[in-house]
Parts: C-alpha cells; sequence; structure tokens
C-alpha cells in the first residue's frame, strides 16, 4: 500500500520514511502542506497519508479538510493520520473535526504507529468492498442482465439527455430502433440458450462497430434502440447501415451450426429548432422499422418527423 508523508521536518520525515519501508510500504513524500495536497488530489493518490499539524503553505487540518470536500464528488476515501505535537483537547477536537480519522503525537512510538496504520488499512480494506458492491448494484440497475449493455430504462434516459445536449449545442441526435429479423425461429430452431447466445453476439457486433460515444440498449426482447450523438440523417443512415453490414458480413456459430442472422433498422433524427420528444421520435423509428420488416428486412429504413411513416407494400 502507498503512503504520503508530509512534513516540513527533515528529521521526522526521514525517520517515519525508514519505519514505513521497513513495513513494507511505497511511501511518496512531502515538505509542505501545497505539496501534499497536489499529490492526494491526484487521480491515483495514495489512499492513506500521515500529515504534520504545523506545515508552510497548508496545515494538515486544512489538507484534510480540502480532501473532504473533494471526497464528496469523486466517492473515494483516503485514511488521514494527523501527526502533531499538540496534546490540549480542544486542538485535538479540531484536528478530527477537520476530517482526519485519527492523530498520533511526536515522537511518534512505532508501536503505536503501526496499531493506527493497521486501523486504516481496514478501513480501506472495507472501503474498497463497499465501492466494489455499490458498483455491482449500480450495474444491475443499469444493464440488461443478458447481454450487459443498457437496459430500456437507461437507454432513455441516455436519449433524453443527447437531445438535452443536442439543444444547448444546436447538433442533431439520430435515433435508431434495431430489430432481429425471424428470432422467433432462432429460439424455436436452436432453444433459448442458443438464442441467448445470438443476443449477446449481436450486441457485441453492433458494439464494435458504433463509435465510442454512440450508445445502445436493449429496449425489449430482440428490439434495441440506438442514439447517435451530432448524426444528421447521411450520418445516421450510414452509422445505420454499418451496424446493419457488422451483423450480415459474417454467420453465426449456432449450435455447431453457421447460420446468418440479420436484423433490420428504422432510423430517424432530432434536429435543433424541433421539440425535443424523445417518444415522438421512437415512434418515428417504430414506424420506419415496420416499413424496414414488411419491405423483406435485413434494410436500413429512414424517416423523417416532417412525413407520415410509409406504408408498407
Amino acid at each position: 500500500m502507498r503512503i504520503l508523508i508530509a512534513d516540513d521536518s527533515v528529521v521526522s520525515r526521514h525517520l517515519l520514511e525508514a519505519t514505513l519501508r521497513k513495513w513494507g510500504y511505497q511511501v511518496t513524500v512531502a515538505c509542505d502542506g501545497i505539496e501534499a495536497w497536489n499529490v492526494l488530489e491526484a487521480s491515483q493518490g495514495p489512499m492513506v497519508a500521515i500529515l504534520d499539524w504545523v506545515m508552510p503553505g497548508l496545515t494538515g487540518p486544512e489538507v484534510c479538510r480540502r480532501l473532504r470536500e473533494r471526497e464528496k464528488e469523486t466517492e473515494t476515501y483516503t485514511y488521514l493520520l494527523l501527526l502533531t505535537s499538540k496534546s490540549l483537547k480542544e486542538d485535538l477536537i479540531e484536528g478530527m473535526e477537520s476530517g482526519a480519522d485519527d492523530y498520533i503525537t511526536k515522537p511518534f512510538d512505532q508501536h503505536e504507529l503501526k496499531v493506527r496504520l493497521r486501523a486504516g488499512t481496514r478501513i480501506i480494506d472495507l472501503q474498497r468492498e463497499l465501492m466494489a458492491a455499490k458498483e455491482a448494484l449500480r450495474e444491475q440497475a443499469t444493464k440488461d442482465f443478458l447481454t450487459r449493455i443498457w437496459n430500456r430504462s437507461s437507454i432513455l434516459d441516455i436519449l433524453q439527455r443527447e437531445l438535452a445536449r443536442g439543444q444547448r449545442e444546436n447538433r442533431s441526435v439520430g435515433v435508431v430502433l434495431a430489430d432481429l429479423d425471424h428470432f422467433k425461429s432462432v429460439n424455436d430452431t436452436y432453444g433459448h440458450f442458443a438464442g441467448d447466445a445470438v443476443l449477446r453476439e449481436f450486441t457485441r457486433r453492433m458494439q464494435a462497430s458504433m463509435r465510442p460515444y454512440d450508445a445502445i440498449g436493449r429496449y425489449g426482447g430482440e428490439e434495441f434502440l440506438i442514439v447517435l450523438p451530432g448524426c444528421d440523417e447521411g450520418c445516421t443512415e450510414a452509422q445505420a447501415e454499418r451496424m446493419r453490414a457488422a451483423l450480415d458480413m459474417a454467420a453465426m456459430q449456432i449450435n455447431d451450426e453457421e447460420r446468418v442472422v440479420t436484423c433490420s433498422f428504422g432510423a430517424t433524427n432530432w434536429n435543433p429548432g424541433m421539440d425535443a420528444d424523445s417518444e415522438a421520435l421512437i415512434r418515428i423509428a417504430d414506424g420506419a422499422l415496420y416499413v424496414a420488416k414488411h419491405k423483406g428486412r435485413n434494410r436500413v429504413v429512414y424517416q423523417t418527423s416532417e412525413r407520415p411513416v410509409e406504408a408498407p407494400r
């Protein structure tokens, strides 16, 4: 584990560093409060810090306060240990209220320091477990269990956010609905486990053909909603065609048998000046998808919001 030592005393700093390295810790050293703050606010900063109370630039308690404020936004946690020669109860209360987890008095006792650091290590380990559990819950709440892409509510939220951003930045947003062709026959012929594998392979190919900032979510069953930020009509059609080709160009291996799986795409756009009505856009894309299905499937049909959905022939 990496530990930051911040102390303007050369003697105290070297003694602490030698002790910690002997115990197997990786040590980063700062000579004043500002240097300590710069180390701690870095994205991969140490998770444990021993801060001298009185330092040039920023005091130990001031560094604690700054870091605790920052941690409210980053959802991280650093175990902070104040090193002080102060012994008055009021001073110690002030130090703890600044956000320090514990303190140790100068000159420090090695056994006492080891105990404090052991407690800090347990807190950091618990914090890691908590964050891992929180991330797992977030995954469950926002991702589709089978395909691991966005679920219906999440992709709808993303669409609404991109429409709001499009209004602010005066740029278009492409909206595409995709539906696998004859998917029921895949389940009926090969079984539902094979159908699940097809859905996973479909999403893999779609993601590989999308731009990093595009988003895809499972809208329902074998239907998927795709959001294309910054795409006008030509860009939306081209992106949808690229995704269609990514599926059509190579057969899938289903139960030791090769089968080409295709998909139909209905596409539309939101453009600056239009109402940012996500439901209306999805209805237009759904109408375009309906036309694609009735024109023979495995194709992209684009509809604008200004003209009615084309009737199937």
